[in-house]
């Protein structure tokens, strides 16, 4: 068995909790220590997938995901769901999406109807699903084509986004992306003190220019997103693109789902979003006015992204693959970051050739 120091022993923070968790079970959700090679295995056997005894655990800090191999025909992808984060009615909210993709014969994984034609089973207290595994290798975005492609397969996800809304899912927006880990990491001191003050100052500031952003950009139509687009979510095959994990999927603007693809200097971006667009125009209309939230956008992901590790500190899987975390030279980092991101949402946005 690994050991595994005491994550409270490496933090400034106290108390840690999730704040994504809601009511369900909060109080009595298992943890993923519990979640022993055998246990996953039983779990699988109870919804009619009987594993061969080979499991192997799949890059993944949210959820546990495993590649699991069968007595027969190909392995399957196990996901077990980080207890308490999202609700069953919000974990099959998300399998309906991606259902209405296959429907639309969009190259993405749903999640396996199994027992009773369910897609979300519970074991001993875990929330599970089992995929199809799907290979593939990461898009070449510097090939001629690819961008254009990863677009028009973008523009085909939002044409059956802007369909309907989320009921259950929450949005993606300043609130719950910004005001939330804001008020998490000052009211858990997770800062050290002699950086609080500079800290809490220049987020105060990014807040306010990712505010400014927003209110440049206007009413931009919300649909369902997939969330998370970057290329670590795109596996390409000779056939082209596919997504995997909609996990965290919300409502939100287009855009949150294409400027992750963008990279390098401003010329170069400039040229990847035209190349995107050119794409994603074909199947859905673009909104020219959410340019102005990409900024905004990038500097709500980068404080969401402290709060994400603080919030998940008492996992002993983050102390051993975050060891950098939480140290003064990490929150140094952070408060130059944000001062960038303030003086870049103050310029023009990008705008393609």
């Amino acid at each position: 068995m690994r050991s595994v120091t005491d994550a409270r022993s490496l933090t400034g923070c106290t108390t840690p909790y999730n704040a994504d968790m809601t009511s369900e079970n909060a109080t009595t959700s298992p943890s993923f220590a519990d979640l022993s090679p055998d246990l996953v295995l039983d779990a699988l056997d109870s919804v009619g997938v009987c594993g061969d005894g080979r499991l192997l655990a799949l890059n993944s800090y949210e959820n546990r995901v495993y590649q699991v191999g069968l007595d027969e025909g190909d392995p399957v992808v196990a996901k077990f769901y980080r207890p308490a984060r999202w609700s069953a009615a919000q974990i099959l909210e998300e399998h309906a999406f991606v259902e209405a993709l296959v429907a639309q014969e969009i190259p993405v994984v749903p999640a396996c109807a199994l027992a009773d034609g369910k897609t979300l089973h519970t074991f001993k207290g875990f929330r599970f699903s089992v995929f199809e595994r799907h290979g593939g290798r990461a898009p070449e975005l510097e090939q001629p084509g690819t961008l254009e492609w990863l677009g028009r397969f973008i523009g085909r996800i939002h044409a059956v986004g802007a369909l309907q809304g989320f009921v259950e899912r929450p949005a993606l927006d300043i609130a719950t992306f910004g005001d939330d880990s804001h008020d998490y990491l000052k009211a858990h001191h997770c800062v050290p003190e002699d950086l609080r003050g500079a800290y809490f100052s220049v987020l105060a500031q990014a807040l306010d220019g990712v505010r400014h952003c927003f209110d440049r950009a206007g009413d931009v139509p919300q649909l369902r997103l997939h969330g998370d687009c970057h290329c670590g979510n795109v596996l390409w095959t000779d056939a082209g693109p596919h997504f995997v994990d909609f996990d965290d999927s919300r409502t939100g603007p287009a855009i949150q789902d294409l400027w992750m693809l963008l990279s390098g200097e401003r010329a170069d971006r400039v040229r990847q979003l035209g190349d995107l667009l050119a794409g994603y125009e074909d199947f859905h209309a673009f909104e020219p006015r959410s340019l102005h939230l990409i900024e905004g956008l990038r500097t709500l992901r980068l404080i969401h992204y402290s709060a994400w590790l603080a919030r998940r500190w008492d996992d002993p899987a983050f102390p051993v693959a975050f060891p950098w975390f939480n140290t003064p030279r990490y929150w140094q980092d952070r408060i130059l970051e944000l001062r960038e991101q303030v003086a870049l949402m103050d310029e023009a946005p990008l705008w393609p050739s």
